[in-house]
């Protein structure tokens, strides 16, 4: 599978490029936003890995724009631990983050925990027996990976597309993070509360007319999160 990884520290590409090596992975080496866009019309791309912090375009910037013409699993990289950075990738689109500096095992478990989403999810590979699901107005037809809410098309993320998968395919019961994030993510949950809030957050935003006032995806306080059947 192809991996690009963008970062303008070129001893960071590096590393990360013998660590993927080592474990099967064909790299792309990019330097700057604006290439590995290019980079990403030009090649099949199954995962990437995005420094935030870059001069010009930053990674933030740059998922959002890949986010517009290609739905590929990206991981941030962040030189800081700080909550903003890893919220506001999240948000724009990213489906996990690393910070820096980090264990190679780790981003090793964490690439490969992707791209099993990726494929799982008929990314990369044909997908699996036909499914569909539905509640009110919303339908899932699980074997083309299309959601539609009152006909209408609605684009979701990889990560974002098994959430609401997961709990509409439990509509009516109530998951915690925990549960959600060991469900979607496929390994043991670790402090999952920002990641798993803010793709709520995101899923809310394209499948609700009022994300305050959701009619699909509603919050139980302090027990988790559930889609209800309508």
């Amino acid at each position: 599978m192809n991996i690009l990884v963008c970062d303008d520290d070129k001893e960071i590409v590096e590393a990360v490029e013998v660590y993927l090596k080592n474990e099967g992975y064909n790299i792309l080496k990019c330097y700057s936003g604006l290439q590995a866009i290019e980079t990403v019309e030009n090649n099949e791309i199954h995962l990437i890995i995005m420094d935030i912090m870059m001069p010009g375009m930053d990674g933030i910037k740059t998922t959002t724009k890949i986010r517009e013409i290609r739905n590929i699993p990206v991981i941030m990289l962040s030189a800081k631990s700080e909550e903003t950075d890893i919220i506001l990738g999240l948000n724009m689109g990213a489906d996990d983050y690393i910070t820096k500096p980090f264990n190679p095992l780790e981003l090793i478990a964490r690439v490969k925990s992707q791209l099993r989403r990726y494929t799982s999810l008929g990314g990369a590979v044909e997908s699996e027996k036909s499914n569909f699901y539905k509640t009110g107005s919303m339908e899932i037809d699980d074997e083309r990976k299309e959601i539609s809410i009152d006909g209408e098309s609605v684009k979701l993320t990889p990560v974002e597309y098994k959430i609401l998968l997961f709990l509409t395919k439990n509509k009516g019961r109530v998951f915690s993070i925990d549960d959600i994030y060991e469900a979607v993510w496929n390994e043991p949950s670790f402090n999952p509360e920002n990641t798993v809030a803010v793709h709520i957050r995101r899923i809310r935003e394209k499948i609700e007319i009022d994300p305050k006032n959701p009619k699909y995806l509603k919050v139980v306080w302090g027990v988790g999160y559930k889609v209800e059947d309508i």
